[in-house]
C-alpha cells in the first residue's frame, strides 16, 4: 500500500481535529491551585440550590415575574422613593415555611411546600399566581445561612442552624466522607468567587484536623476531591484515541484506493 504526501496530509489533520474535540477528566472540578473557574462554580451552585428540598422553619424569598420579564410589584420602587434623590429599596420579604408544612403568601394565601424542591416550588406557586396574572414565573430562593458541599454523593444545601457550625458537622449533614471520598483533599472556598480564598483540608489524621480551620461561614463551599476510578476513567479517556486511530487507518486506507 503507497502512502502519498496527500495521504500523510489529511491524516495530520484528521489527528489535530480529533484531539482537539477530546477532553480528559472533563468532570473534576476545581482542579487548580491558582484559579477557579467562576461561571463553573455558579453552575453547580444553582443546581444544588434549586434541588434543595424545602423543610419546616426554613425562610424563603419569592418573587413572582410577569410574562415579559417585570417584577409585579413595584419593580423600580417608585412607590419607595422618597422626594430626594435617594431611593430606599427593602429587603425581600421573608416567608416562613411553619411547623405544618404551609406558607403564607401574598394573594394565594397558604400553600403547602415542604418536601419539594425549589424548582417544584416555582412551578407550584406560578400555577397559583397564574389566577391574577397572565404567564407568570416564579423564582425563590432560600434565605437561612447555608453551605453548600459537593462531593461523591453530589452537591446539597446545608442549612446553617446554629451559629459556629464547623466543617465535621456539615459534612455529617451531606452524608459524610464514603469510600469515594477523598478525606485528604477536602477545598474550603470562601468569599468572592472572582478572587476567593481557598484552603485545603486533611481530615485524614488528628495532626490535619488540629491544623486546619474548621470554622464554617455562611455561603462557603466545601468541595470533597473524589477518588479516581483509574481503570474506568483510562477506558473513557483512551475510547477517543482508540477512535482517531480507527479513523485514521479508515482514511488513509480509502485515500490510498483513490
Amino acid at each position: 500500500m503507497l502512502i502519498t504526501p496527500k495521504t500523510k496530509f489529511w491524516a495530520l489533520v484528521l489527528i489535530v481535529t480529533t484531539f482537539s474535540s477530546c477532553s480528559f477528566n472533563s468532570n473534576r472540578m476545581f482542579k487548580t491551585d491558582h484559579s477557579i473557574i467562576v461561571d463553573s462554580i455558579q453552575r453547580q451552585i444553582a443546581y444544588a440550590e434549586k434541588n434543595y428540598i424545602i423543610q419546616k422553619n426554613d425562610y424563603l424569598d419569592v418573587r413572582v415575574f410577569s410574562s415579559g420579564g417585570e417584577r409585579l410589584i413595584d419593580p423600580d420602587y417608585e412607590m419607595s422613593k422618597n422626594q430626594g434623590s435617594s431611593v430606599f429599596k427593602p429587603e425581600p420579604p421573608r416567608y416562613l415555611v411553619r411547623s405544618d408544612g404551609m406558607v403564607a403568601l401574598p394573594m394565594v394565601g397558604e400553600i403547602r411546600l415542604d418536601g419539594l424542591t425549589l424548582s417544584q416550588a416555582d412551578s407550584i406557586l406560578a400555577i397559583a399566581y397564574s389566577k391574577y396574572y397572565q404567564n407568570p414565573y416564579v423564582i425563590s430562593k432560600l434565605l437561612n445561612k447555608r453551605a453548600i458541599v459537593f462531593g461523591p454523593i453530589g452537591g446539597k444545601v446545608i442549612p446553617l442552624e446554629n451559629e459556629n457550625v464547623n466543617l465535621i458537622e456539615v459534612i455529617a449533614l451531606y452524608g459524610g466522607i464514603n469510600e469515594q471520598g477523598k478525606a485528604y483533599n477536602i477545598r474550603l472556598i470562601r468569599g468572592d468567587l472572582k478572587n476567593p480564598n481557598v484552603s485545603i483540608i486533611d481530615l485524614s489524621t488528628i495532626e490535619g484536623m488540629k491544623a486546619a480551620n474548621l470554622d464554617v461561614q455562611p455561603n462557603d463551599i466545601i468541595y470533597i476531591e473524589s477518588v479516581r476510578k483509574l481503570i474506568s476513567e483510562t477506558v473513557r479517556d483512551i475510547a477517543p484515541v482508540v477512535g482517531l486511530i480507527t479513523n485514521v487507518l479508515i482514511t488513509i486506507v480509502l485515500l490510498t484506493r483513490k
